[in-house]
């Protein structure tokens, strides 16, 4: 796959009127018994501390419902065609504001069920305040799916070890951190991965983290499938 284009997370998230227009039709998602669910382009609500977010940000998208038991333990049944780029984040946010520097600890752990058909990945998505920096952890993914920027080799932290690259999308740095195998359940120690690209790599300074988010960043999932966030926690500070 080539490499990712203008990451939409950040867009959305900062400026939805500015994002790619994404056409949400009526879904046909599963019932869930949940406590909250939209089917909206930017459905959201805050869960237990958590903010959820539907978050259908690209071009061609199809249909996508979100649903949530709490703010950990929620899915996503999506249905996108199955074309190239990027047509959704959804996801769970945790806020940190905080600089690297003034964390003790920051550490998450997850388990998911995810399908064995589409194009995904399965991702963290950190952010500093000022959205100059990203960067993503991918646990798992499938299919047509790739890191944006250049290989930076092999590295063993946090818990796992990591396929690393480094790019730029035009807006802002993005260091991207591929588990060298899937995995849909697991621990990560997210301090250790900041720390070396701030002090080992330098390729940032001591950037206040504001935001932890964990979801699907979802290509294609043509015919409706089904993502589900069984377990998350986000801790530290």
């Amino acid at each position: 796959m080539a490499p990712k284009t203008l990451r939409g997370t950040v867009r959305a998230l900062i400026a939805p009127a500015l994002a790619l227009a994404a056409t949400v039709g009526p879904a046909s998602a599963p019932a869930h018994a949940a406590v909250w669910n939209s089917c909206d382009q930017w459905g959201n609500t805050t869960l237990d501390g958590y903010i959820l977010y539907n978050n259908i940000w690209g071009s061609g998208a199809g249909s996508q419902c979100v649903w949530a038991n709490s703010g950990t333990n929620w899915g996503v049944w999506a249905d996108h065609p199955d074309t190239g780029g990027i047509k959704s984040y959804p996801n769970s946010k945790k806020v940190i504001n905080k600089p690297i520097s003034s964390l003790s600890s920051l550490t998450s752990t997850y388990r998911v069920t995810v399908p064995s058909a589409g194009a995904y990945n399965t991702s963290y998505d950190i952010w500093d305040t000022d959205h100059d920096y990203e960067i993503m952890l991918w646990v798992n993914h499938h299919g047509a799916v790739g890191p944006l920027g250049t290989a930076q080799g092999t590295v063993s932290l946090g818990g796992h070890t990591w396929n690393v690259y480094k790019g730029n999308n035009g807006a802002n740095e993005v260091f991207s951190f591929l588990r060298t195998s899937d995995s849909t359940s697991g621990t990560v120690n997210i301090l250790p991965v900041l720390k070396r690209i701030k002090d080992t790599k330098g390729w940032m300074g001591d950037e206040t983290i504001g935001d932890v988010q964990f979801g699907y960043e979802i290509t294609s999932s043509a015919g409706g499938l089904d993502f589900r966030t069984d377990s998350l926690t986000v801790s530290g500070g």
